[in-house]
């Protein structure tokens, strides 16, 4: 029996599956982007399918921590898309 890997969500701190989360990329050039397949390279990080969990991620500029570098509204609205979108 294989152990389904658990990320922690940025937003509400909760441990989930890993395929239940969004995966949001980091990469060596310090481009942003989401990443759908998990398998990107670069620096990751998750969040729930939950506008809560992102709006919680923006008030508290949590991404801009992680990444250590100023994150643009243009991902926040990227992120707001994938959110909405299922």
């Amino acid at each position: 029996m294989n152990k389904i890997p658990q990320r922690t969500c940025m937003g509400c701190n909760q441990k989930k599956d890993k395929k239940q989360l969004i995966r949001i990329v980091k990469n060596k050039e310090n481009e942003i982007s989401i990443d759908r397949t998990g398998k990107k390279e670069g620096r990751g990080a998750y969040i729930c399918d939950d506008t809560k969990c992102l709006e919680k991620l923006i008030k508290s500029n949590r991404l801009e921590k992680i990444f250590e570098m100023k994150i643009s509204q243009e991902i926040y609205e990227s992120l707001r898309g994938v959110i909405f979108d299922k």
